[in-house]
């Protein structure tokens, strides 16, 4: 298994819509398996495969406080939404927030398993938010967008600051640079 780089906002590879995964084979398993250990090394309890830079419709998701209920989606589409829920949401591809987001309280969904096979899951509260948080992802959506553009501008702005100071200088290598 590999820990996957995590892309984050507002890198523009992140608005991409994924594509469906057209066979679930060894391929894609070890994707899941590299996934999961990068969302719990994060630690998150879900990771969608745009934000691991990998344009496929792949989520993975474990709410457990044990960390040993991992979920795997491929292809999931929700069938129905009701109810309303308020949730403090942050994202691995948003670190440092959270902000309170708007979803469905009760979701049907259905998608393929880590085997390619298909099933149906009805539930609700976290794991209905966390599932329709990762469907955003595999639409180029994230949560910044259902909170205001204010806000949303605010937190662009800091994390261009934060990735700004990370990044080494170009004096700092030491060597001239060949024009």
């Amino acid at each position: 298994m590999a820990k996957l780089e995590i892309l984050t906002f507002p890198d523009a590879r992140l608005r991409r819509s994924a594509e469906p995964v057209e066979k679930v084979d060894d391929k894609t398993r070890q994707l899941v398996d590299d996934m999961l250990e990068t969302m719990y090394a994060a630690p998150g309890i879900g990771l969608a495969a745009i934000q691991v830079n990998v344009p496929k419709r792949v989520v993975v998701i474990d709410i457990s406080d044990e960390k040993n209920a991992p979920l795997c989606l491929i292809n999931p589409e929700i069938l129905e939404r009701s109810g309303e829920e308020q949730m403090d949401e942050g994202c691995l591809s948003v670190p440092g927030f959270y902000e309170t987001v708007t979803r469905a309280d009760r979701i049907r969904m259905r998608a393929l398993d880590r085997n390619g096979e298909p099933f149906e899951l009805d539930t609700d509260g976290l794991l209905a938010v966390c599932i329709q948080h990762e469907i955003d992802h595999l639409d180029g959506r994230l949560f910044v967008d259902h909170i205001s553009a204010l806000k949303r501008q605010r937190i662009r702005k800091k994390l261009e600051k934060d990735q700004r100071q990370a990044a080494p200088s170009s004096t700092d290598s030491g060597r001239r640079r060949a024009i």
